[in-house]
């Protein structure tokens, strides 16, 4: 059940009023999105279509002034790297990546085409733009997480499993963000009495063996990190946890809806309403360098209670009181 609006993004972007333009130029302008999943994927359908719907408010209908043009299955470095060199080749009048991997491989091709990307971490930490404020150059967007929350995961784990002592954290190695998300989570380990183990990953069946080896250790749990491996693999990694019956906790919600303990994160199809925004303004000629990177203030924790009870866990009424959504 929903029991709250969770996000609110810096600036209010959403509600930002509209430069006083008297029409959407008549010109077929192309947009080349970079998705991690592919085109069947139900995270992909939903974010498409809230971009699609936002820019059809602002003026812009595709196949009519406006041209989508989509590559699917991004979720590797390698991969990012082809199709970033093939999309500035063809110079679209728009990129938008939507990881630290895809960003970064579009920043090596290209300093002059606009782009606007949706769910990365820090892109300043990793060295991809300047500051916030002032992101230089060509670059702007949205970002998907502050590291802090890395340490919210293990609390919010603990209280729903205290019989806890092990976390098995399944991560990307190739992913710049994990080390810099590790700063802050195993600070956090000692004071909750949790050991950590961290299992890099680099495919399904690498999954799908840490979480074997976990469920073999007393006590044990996971925390699955974000990124386009992990969240490709959803389906896989909620049946393994639920098969060897550890707690687990998420970064998005949708991990829930498939029947994972809890996520506490923000709502990805969100940013590309927020997006849509910031791609009509430099349609109409604003500098991305001078829009600053909006960050999510507001994160949502969903909870399932079904889950929860099959693992014989008690979830606190403090805790479900707390949370945006029970999945009953």
């Amino acid at each position: 059940m929903n029991r709250r609006q969770f996000i609110a993004l810096v600036g209010g972007v959403s509600a930002w009023p509209l430069p006083a333009w008297s029409q959407t130029p008549d010109r077929m302008r192309r947009i080349a999105l970079m998705m991690p999943y592919g085109e069947s994927d139900s995270e992909s359908q939903g974010r498409i279509a809230a971009l699609r719907e936002s820019l059809e408010k602002l003026g812009w209908t595709d196949g009519r002034n406006l041209r989508l043009d989509y590559r699917w299955d991004v979720d590797n470095p390698e991969r990012a790297r082809a199709v970033a060199k093939e999309l500035a080749a063809s110079a679209p009048d728009l990129i938008m990546p939507s990881t630290t991997q895809m960003l970064a491989a579009v920043e090596a091709e290209t300093r002059s085409i606009p782009t606007v990307f949706v769910n990365v971490s820090d892109p300043v930490g990793t060295g991809l733009v300047t500051s916030l404020a002032h992101p230089g150059g060509n670059v702007t967007g949205f970002t998907n997480f502050e590291y802090r929350t890395g340490g919210k995961w293990l609390e919010i784990l603990k209280q729903l499993a205290p019989a806890i002592t092990r976390v098995a954290i399944i991560a990307n190695p190739k992913n710049p963000n994990t080390a810099l998300y590790l700063r802050t989570i195993e600070p956090a380990a000692p004071g909750l009495g949790l050991t950590l183990t961290v299992a890099d990953v680099s495919d399904a069946a690498g999954i799908e063996e840490v979480i074997a080896a976990a469920a073999r250790e007393a006590n044990g749990s996971l925390l699955i990190m974000p990124d386009p491996l992990t969240t490709r693999n959803r389906e896989l990694i909620v049946a393994a946890a639920e098969r060897h019956r550890l707690p687990a906790a998420y970064p998005y919600r949708y991990f829930v809806a498939l029947g994972g303990l809890f996520a506490y994160g923000i709502d990805s199809t969100d940013l590309y309403r927020g997006a849509a925004v910031y791609v009509d303004r430099i349609l109409k000629g604003a500098n991305p360098s001078e829009l600053p990177i909006q960050q999510p203030t507001k994160f949502e924790l969903a909870i399932n209670l079904k889950t929860a009870r099959s693992l014989g866990l008690t979830v606190p009424l403090t805790l479900q009181a707390a949370a945006d959504e029970v999945i009953e």
